[in-house]
């Protein structure tokens, strides 16, 4: 069954659905705790300039996820693996 949950969910790019299965994989479902480790990365010296470009878009990226799932109180990792 497809909901409007899923449609948005098969509407986001791979990087977006790969930072879904990274947060619940490695930081336990928590997107603060994923952004605080990808911001103090970004604060280390030295860094790579193509990696804190990276991080910086995952950042927008995972903000804009975590918005998602706090408006309609859901996790988009529910809808991985679901097909339409």
């Amino acid at each position: 069954m497809t909901n409007k949950y899923h449609k948005y969910y098969e509407s986001l790019s791979s990087e977006e659905k790969m930072l879904i299965t990274l947060r619940d994989e490695l930081y336990g479902g928590q997107w603060d705790r994923m952004l605080k480790d990808l911001n103090d990365r970004l604060k280390g010296r030295p860094y790579i300039f193509k990696l804190v470009n990276r991080i910086k878009d995952d950042v927008r990226r995972i903000e804009k996820l975590q918005e998602y799932e706090k408006k309609y109180g859901i996790n988009l990792a529910d809808y991985i693996g679901e097909t339409a």
